[in-house]
Parts: C-alpha cells; structure tokens; sequence
C-alpha cells in the first residue's frame, strides 16, 4: 500500500529535484544544441518550469513546445508533464527563483526609468541585494565548509580568472595570502600561463571563476588542474558551465544585472566568505 504524503515528504521531493538537475548537468554534453538551450533555461527558471504551461515555458526559453517533450524523454521521462511534477513538488517550500524575484524587480522599476548616475545606482543596489539575498539561499553549509577544508589541507592555493570575473581573483589572491596559505594568480603575465599551470601539483588547490560567456583559458586550466589531481573549487552561473564538471566543489552564482552590465557582488561576498574561513580554520 502506498503511503500518504505527509508533510515529511517535502525533503524527499527537494531530493528528486536535486538528483534531476544533476542529471542534466551530466548528459549536458551529449544532448543537441537545441535540447542544450533547454537545459540553460531550465536550471535558471525552475519555478518557470512547475508553473507555466509547456507553450508558455517554450516561448521564454525560444524553442518549439516539440522540443520540449524531446528535451524531458532525454532525461528518461515518457513526457514533460512527468518531469514537470519534480519542480512543482517542492514548491510550496521554496521562495521565488532568482529570476523571478529579478523580473518583479524590474517590473517595480518600470514606472521609474530615467538615465541619470543616481537612477543607476539605485537600480544597481536593488539588484545586487537580490543577489546577495538568493546566495544566502541557496550555498549550504556543506560547500562553504568543504570548500574552506579543501583550501586548509591545500599545500599552495591557485587562482585563475579572465575578465570580468578577474577581480574576484585579484582579492582571493591579496586575502588569502593573509592566512598564510602560499597562493598564486595565474595571470598569464608576460605570456607565461603555461608554465605557471606546470606548477600545480595533486595536494593543491585551484579556485577557478568564469561566467557567461566563458574564458578558454579558465576551462583549459581547470581540466589541466583536474588531470593533475588537484581539488578544484568553481566559482560561476551555471552547472553547466564548461568548468563545473571538474569541481571538488561547485558554487553556483547569479550575480546582479542591470541593462547588460553585470556586477560582481555576490560572487566577491562568497570570495570574503572564502577568505575569512580559511583564516578562522587554518591560518590567523
């Protein structure tokens, strides 16, 4: 006999969403470029997914309602509907997404657009205390307190970034230092990327940062890192990034956006996180 659903079975629910976005992270690359689209819109708009209908959910993500019923029978489901239901199940126990909370927000903006610096800082604000917001949601305990460990057993740390997610490894590499943990920027200074990269061994660690759209060189040096045995901690938007596949540990940010420009609020929060952490743990 089945058993009731209880209110306990929430976390059981929270599980199977949790397996399903794993699941699409690894068949990520085996899936066409349409069906990839998809799975973009899909781990960004989660509660797009358990509440719009399959036309609606298909016009945001800008693919045929079809491809949609593909996209489900290639994760193993006989049809949307069935994978529809591991997003809402959770539902109730979930706060907006950070794409919805991020649309609201630029509703509540509409009625007061204008182009002067003071208008953009406000702006800049809201969005970023969005930011700041969801990533106190959504990083567990767990990550923080793994991530922190992998930086405390590591012999040397490293830290690579390109653009504009190059700050937030330009600080890693001035703080984490005052824990006196040996820590290098990879910045590829006179053309010397490669032979900074040879000097990873497998009993250090690699944080690496990258955001849409993704540097070459952070993915090289990840997978470089990864092959060598180092622990690699992964700083960017998306599971499916081309570096999330070879993190120890992952950390997913959706930093602030305003009219394209794209600020780095949150992901230098989780960098102090980092830094701090490492200094209450292993340094002083």
């Amino acid at each position: 006999m089945a058993k009731p659903k209880t209110k306990s079975s929430a976390p059981d629910a929270a599980e199977n969403l949790a397996a399903l976005r794993a699941r699409i992270a690894e068949r990520y690359d085996s899936l066409s470029n349409r069906l990839q689209q998809i799975a973009k819109f899909v781990l960004d708009h989660p509660n797009d997914i358990a509440l719009e209908t399959v036309v609606v959910i298909a016009e945001r993500a800008g693919v045929p309602p079809s491809a949609l019923i593909r996209f489900a029978q290639a994760l193993d489901y006989s049809g949307f509907r069935e994978m529809q239901r591991v997003f809402q199940a959770p539902l109730a126990s979930r706060s907006p997404s950070y794409a919805e909370r991020v649309r609201g927000l630029a509703l509540d903006r509409a009625e007061q657009e204008g182009d002067g610096p003071h208008h953009f800082l406000a702006r800049f604000c809201a969005a970023s205390a969005v930011a700041l917001e969801h990533i106190q949601e959504v990083l567990t305990p767990e990550q923080l307190g793994q991530a922190v460990d992998l930086l405390v057993k590591a012999r040397q740390v490293y830290v690579v970034a390109q653009r504009r997610s190059f700050p937030v490894a330009a600080y890693l590499a001035y703080a984490l230092p005052h824990s006196e943990k040996p820590t290098h920027l990879l910045d590829g200074l006179g053309g010397m990327l490669d032979e900074q990269v040879r000097s990873i061994q497998a009993d250090d660690a690699l944080i690496a940062i990258s955001f849409s759209p993704y540097a070459r060189e952070t993915a090289s040096i990840v997978e470089r890192a990864a092959a060598r045995g180092a622990s690699v901690i992964v700083i960017s938007d998306s599971m499916v990034s081309p570096i999330s596949r070879f993190a120890t540990v992952f950390f997913e940010i959706k930093d602030a956006e305003v009219q394209g420009f794209r600020s780095l609020t949150a992901s230098l929060c989780l960098a102090q996180t980092l830094a701090v952490g490492l200094a209450m743990r292993g340094g002083k």
